[in-house]
């Protein structure tokens, strides 16, 4: 007589958040520092929050309602699109459960999709958003009453959905296009052409803060509100004011967004676990002229001898070509490397509009300012190979088998990054100097950026061996692991403030020597960036060579 059948449990998004605490708990046990971190992002997180939930409470704590309005659509505005436009450049997405490890399990996409979405939702981001936005629910209680605070709090637990499914479609979207080779030079092309359009609507906001009027912000306010990105933070507010109608509308506004986006997110989600598919016919054959060896090498690196050092530099070239977590922080870069000194060198100086004459420079820029402005270029280039050994995870036990020297491993990935990274802050140099009207000064720009990018490649070589730590085996170039956002913020951190210190010597002289400066620049700059990244490369290749194993260990997934 057989067995009687157990039931099958039906999986919910219960589920997913024990998962999901479990597998915190594992990465946690026996890892004294992650927990140590942990605590130390979660007491910082919340104490911005509680810092937020007193600002924002403030114009009802002030008994002014005249502000209300435009504190909540500007900042929850601002909240929106933070955590839309965060994950892509800094902190990235904590991915503890990857879509790609339930692949193969018989879960209705539904399921999958609620499932990962209340997961998210269990982190410490989440709830300090919570904790900061609640103080409109406070605004909303002293004008309007226990209603409108009610309404408030409904509206604020919708925003924070909003917020994580925002990050949630966006960062997924983008890392399907991403994988794709075919459409990396678009999309490139469209995050520079929305970071350009960031420099202008700076200088006009500097121009109209000028003469600010408060009825004209309070319409653009109301017109906010009535989007997704201001929609759940006024309706609290509209209720308080008067107007109860307006409520019920925002709140679907909100709730339509987050189930399109949740609707965008399982599409890009499932094409994720699938794999990406081919977009066109196959690939001819690359012919094999001058052999199999020659072809292993990428046009930029085709210069390079054939030994060991230019083998290593090869591989390093293509993984940035063809990684798409290593392509989308050469985007940043390129991005980030535009809009700074632009916003530096033009939105620092103070700007006047005129119907005639339209925008117009109201001061003057100096050779310190521009070089300050690089110094940050150079070393946010630089700062990208905090971990590098982290993009190769355990894939770098090939090197610790193969015996590579530390000093020759270290060179060869500083020439491969460098081979896209120089072209770049050339480009910078040149656009700038031709903005600011000065293309003299592209010649100590350059070296200011070549000195800042040489120092910085020798501070994150020490910080990518000491302070190496794993990626989410993903397609999602934007992933972490849990608390690994916190830790990629800190050696960020770390890292920068070591490149300007070392880079500080440039800004002096640029102080200094005045007009020769112009001049000297150049030369000088390439001699200490080369220098500083050579005896950067030497001596944290000694470190590197003791401690293989434990990089090795560092950088590979736990599973």
């Amino acid at each position: 007589m057989s067995a009687p059948a157990q039931p099958v449990r039906r999986v919910s998004a219960w589920h997913f958040v024990r998962l999901k605490l479990r597998v915190m708990g594992n990465n946690f046990r026996g890892q004294g520092w992650r927990v140590a971190l942990f605590v130390l992002g979660s007491f910082f997180g919340l104490w911005f929050a509680v810092s937020a939930f007193f600002g924002l409470a403030a114009p009802g704590l002030a008994g002014n309602d005249r502000y209300a309005l435009l504190v909540a659509a500007f900042a929850g505005g601002l909240t929106v699109l933070g955590w839309l436009l965060l994950p892509l450049v800094f902190f990235g997405v904590d991915e503890t459960l990857d879509p790609a490890r339930f692949a193969l399990l018989p879960l209705p996409r539904r399921t999958l999709v609620t499932g990962l979405f209340a997961a998210a939702l269990v982190s410490v981001p989440t709830i300090a958003v919570l904790v900061a936005l609640s103080g409109l629910v406070v605004t909303a209680g002293v004008f309007g009453g226990w209603s409108a605070a009610a309404v408030a709090a409904v509206g604020v637990v919708c925003g924070v959905l909003l917020c994580v499914a925002a990050a949630r479609a966006v960062t997924s979207a983008f890392a399907t296009m991403l994988r794709s080779r075919r459409v990396r030079d678009l999309a490139a092309v469209l995050l520079a052409v929305v970071a350009a359009l960031l420099g202008p609507l700076q200088i006009a906001g500097l121009a109209a803060i000028q003469d600010v009027d408060w009825n004209r912000l309070t319409g653009v306010a109301t017109v906010i509100g009535w989007t997704p990105l201001g929609a759940p933070w006024t309706a609290g507010i509209d209720v308080a004011q008067g107007r109860v109608w307006a409520a019920p509308l925002k709140l679907l506004i909100t709730v339509a967004t987050i189930a399109a986006l949740l609707v965008w997110w399982s599409r890009s989600l499932e094409s994720a676990m699938v794999g990406a598919a081919s977009s066109g016919p196959a690939q001819a054959k690359p012919s094999v002229t001058g052999g199999v060896v020659a072809q292993f090498f990428p046009r930029a690196a085709g210069w390079l001898r054939r030994d060991r050092f230019g083998a290593l530099v090869a591989r390093e070239a293509r993984y940035w070509w063809r990684d798409a977590r290593r392509r989308a922080n050469l985007i940043t870069i390129a991005v980030v490397g535009l809009f700074v000194p632009v916003m530096v060198n033009l939105g620092g100086q103070g700007f006047t509009l005129d119907s005639e004459e339209g925008f117009s420079l109201a001061g003057e820029t100096s050779p310190a300012l521009v070089s300050l402005s690089m110094l940050f270029v150079g070393l946010l280039a630089a700062v990208t190979l905090a971990n590098q050994f982290g993009f190769d995870g355990s894939a770098y036990a090939a090197n610790v088998v193969a015996g590579v020297p530390g000093r020759l491993e270290l060179r060869a990935r500083m020439a491969a990054f460098s081979l896209y990274v120089l072209p770049m802050l050339a480009v910078v140099a040149v656009a700038i100097a031709l903005v600011l009207g000065e293309p003299a000064w592209i010649g100590f720009m350059a070296g200011t950026l070549v000195a800042t990018y040489g120092a910085g490649l020798a501070v994150n070589s020490f910080v990518s061996v000491l302070g190496a730590y794993s990626l989410p085996e993903t397609s999602n170039p934007f992933a972490m692991n849990s608390g690994a956002g916190l830790i990629k913020s800190l050696l960020t951190f770390v890292a920068m403030i070591a490149t300007a210190a070392l880079a500080v010597p440039m800004v002096i002289a640029a102080a200094l020597l005045g007009d020769a400066w112009l001049w000297l620049g150049l030369p000088l700059g390439l001699a200490y960036g080369v220098g500083a990244a050579l005896l950067g490369g030497y001596l944290a290749g000694d470190v590197l060579d003791r401690r293989q194993p434990e990089l090795l260990a560092a950088v590979t997934p736990r599973r």
